[in-house]
């Protein structure tokens, strides 16, 4: 059903993908929208329990396309370092294919906690519990993921080898 990547030399690792999807504070979230436009937004997420969370208004384009057709892309970019001397970039990234839902009850929960947890570390345990106790307008959205790859530049996987 999903395409095998074309460039399995530069194919991330499961530790590896897992590692970028930790480690970045944004991707785009790419769904089918108004009219059957693609629709293509940029949103803060967590990684938790193989899957992508983020949290969204309860009204507007994201949850009607959502809503609409459940199947969606997320992508990430970890690495984007251009060398001009190549005309290229050295790149990593990440995209995860899957079905969005709205999460309830304790995964709505434990979604919303990781996702302040990431966000605001450096807070102290007092604000961040006022945050979430306070947060009840927003929904958490979770992406299951179906498959998920990540691949980078063959200079970053050809230095791995060394």
């Amino acid at each position: 059903m999903f395409r095998e990547m074309r460039r399995n030399k530069q194919l991330l690792s499961e530790d590896d993908v897992i590692a970028v999807l930790n480690r970045c504070t944004s991707g785009v979230l790419a769904c089918i929208g108004d009219d059957d436009y693609p629709y293509a937004v940029p949103l803060s997420f967590v990684y938790l329990n193989n899957k992508i969370y983020f949290h969204s208004a309860k009204a507007g384009h994201k949850i009607d396309a959502i809503m609409k057709c459940p199947k969606v892309s997320f992508a990430v970019i970890d690495e984007d370092t251009v060398v001009s001397k190549e005309y290229t970039t050295y790149f990593r990234s990440v995209i995860a294919f899957g079905k969005a839902r709205i999460a309830e009850g304790g995964e709505r929960s434990e979604a919303f906690e990781a996702l302040v947890e990431k966000y605001s570390g450096d807070q102290s345990a007092e604000s961040k519990h006022k945050e979430i106790a306070g947060c009840t307008q927003a929904c958490v959205i979770a992406i299951d993921i179906e498959h998920m790859t990540g691949k980078e530049a063959k200079e970053y996987a050809a230095a791995k080898k060394l």
